[in-house]
């Protein structure tokens, strides 16, 4: 968790998430947005990545990034769960009556 909240200090990098949440793109389109040089938008993208909040795919030549909402969701949800009365009640009723394998099939 603590590489997402590390990567999401950086403004650049939450406007990367930002272009990203309207669908996937290329590091070329992503660079397009910005006034900065390729290497830097490829670093930017590369720590988002480490934190687990993007997605790669190796398309032919290029690769398409894409938010992984999950990872983020998740991340957030843990980080929040804390300071949330209800968010604490249902982690407690979780750890109390955990599902059974035939409901998660």
């Amino acid at each position: 968790m603590e590489k997402a909240f590390k990567a999401l200090a950086s403004t650049p990098r939450r406007r990367i998430l930002n272009h990203l949440a309207g669908g996937p793109m290329t590091v070329g389109e992503i660079a397009a947005q910005f006034d900065m040089t390729l290497p830097s938008i490829s670093k930017h993208i590369s720590v988002l990545h480490d934190a687990g909040l993007l997605h790669r795919q190796k398309r032919g030549q290029e690769v398409i990034y894409s938010i992984a909402a999950d990872s983020l969701a998740n991340n957030l949800y843990a980080f929040l769960t804390p300071f949330c009365p209800e968010a604490r009640a249902l982690a407690a009723e979780r750890k109390l009556n955990p599902p059974d394998e035939e409901d998660s099939q």
